[in-house]
């Protein structure tokens, strides 16, 4: 086996022109800061220049990161793969590997970047001294990166847009202020990077219109999450503005450059945790777009607006009730929210083995900032926060936040596992 894996490559290293002689780490790997941080950020730049859906940026960032992954792990060796490893040297430049991932899978999903992509590689590339390593490097990052663009080539990615629309009470349907219809309800349909199905971990779905359990949530939200709420306090209003504008997951990624700089993580560390990170919210964002399908309930909006026809005497419409936010185009269960940002708290947790690192960011669109001592403490906000805002029945933002934890459990179990 050792000897085969030797031969292979030798012959991946004549191809692209390398003489495969061993050198010291210090040779290998050239001071380059936080390559994979740097890809991280570049990464959100051409993403949301390219397309403005934020669904798209997490699974392209999914790709991104899980070819990265697989680059620097195939020469650092010290976990399972991902997808596979191609033949490496461990005197190959990680950071050759993870620059060149990134910039092939990123030309793949944001083509439109092309001349900004290119740019930001050349700066990478001149960090790194010539020779034998860097080559090495750059090959197994170009085969990590065809490998990922192989793996998700019909993988169900911008396929048919929106929701069916019901009337009936309970039934979604789209609302203020723009009255759309999902354009990523494909999302719902795509195949997961690591979980077994988009079903496998649906949601339970929502309280029956007629039980006393809808019937507090639906006065809860009514009376916290209206634009005009006479009892959400000043720091539930900021905690439901910080989460809910601007783009949460580049917001969340901020802080994910932050912390990786702050602990002083090596190339191959970086690696490692944003491949946990960007694949876990992937697949958490994939079972909630299928449970929303499941079970197509309706927003808080459309639901005080017509509580005169959902059969229960303890909830009263309200023709004008207008949340703090503006509606999403798209089912109330589960909450996105709650399952991307719980899928990047579980694999925070996981990849540091503690829950109790002190954190925090500030919204770029309002300028609030929100500290945290704890990872979980962010969850437990934002799920408060979406009814504060308006946007959905607790049930929805626990239930997202429950996928988190079972998509995050099955990513311990079955990858990312020391070699």
């Amino acid at each position: 086996m050792r000897s085969s894996r030797l031969a292979a490559v030798a012959a991946m290293a004549a191809l692209v022109g390398v003489l495969v002689v061993p050198t010291t780490r210090g040779a290998a790997d050239p001071p380059v800061e936080n390559v994979v941080v740097e890809w991280n950020e570049t990464g959100w730049s051409a993403l949301t220049a390219s397309t403005p859906a934020l669904l798209v940026h997490v699974l392209h960032q999914a790709m991104v990161h899980g070819a990265v992954y697989d680059a620097v792990n195939a020469i650092d060796g010290g976990y399972e793969p991902y997808l596979g490893s191609p033949p490496a040297m461990p005197w190959y430049s990680k950071e050759a590997a993870a620059a060149t991932a990134a910039y092939q899978v990123l030309l793949n999903v944001a083509p439109t970047q092309a001349a900004m992509l290119d740019a930001a590689y050349a700066t990478s590339l001149s960090a790194i001294p010539d020779g034998a390593a860097k080559d090495g490097g750059v090959a197994v990052g170009e085969a990590a990166a065809e490998a990922m663009i192989d793996a998700r080539t019909g993988d169900g990615r911008f396929g048919t847009p929106g929701w069916p629309v019901g009337d009936e009470p309970g039934e979604w349907r789209p609302e203020l202020p723009a009255f759309v219809n999902d354009p990523t309800a494909w999302v719902a349909k795509v195949r997961p990077f690591l979980i077994q199905s988009a079903s496998q971990f649906r949601s339970d779905g929502p309280d029956p219109l007629i039980s006393r359990a809808y019937a507090q949530e639906f006065n809860e939200v009514k009376t916290l999450g209206s634009v005009i709420s006479p009892t959400r306090t000043q720091d539930q209003t900021d905690a439901a503005l910080f989460w809910g504008q601007g783009n949460p997951p580049a917001m969340w990624s901020a802080m994910f450059r932050s912390l990786a700089t702050s602990e002083g993580l090596s190339t191959a560390e970086n690696a490692r945790l944003f491949a946990m990170l960007y694949l876990s919210a992937a697949d958490g964002a994939i079972t909630c777009w299928e449970s929303k399908g499941h079970w197509l309930f309706w927003r808080p909006i459309t639901a005080i607006r017509d509580a005169e026809f959902d059969g229960n005497p303890a909830t009263i419409d309200d023709d004008g009730w207008l949340p703090l936010l503006p509606t999403p185009p798209y089912p109330d269960n589960p909450s996105a929210h709650a399952c991307i940002s719980g899928s990047f708290v579980s694999a925070l947790q996981d990849f540091f083995g503690t829950d109790k690192m002190s954190f925090g960011t500030t919204n770029p669109v309002n300028g609030i900032e929100r500290d945290f001592t704890r990872f979980s403490r962010a969850i437990k906000e934002i799920v408060d926060a979406r009814i504060w805002g308006g946007l959905h029945f607790r049930t929805a933002d626990v239930q997202g936040a429950v996928i988190a934890r079972k998509v995050g459990h099955w990513r311990e179990s079955h990858y990312f596992q020391p070699a």
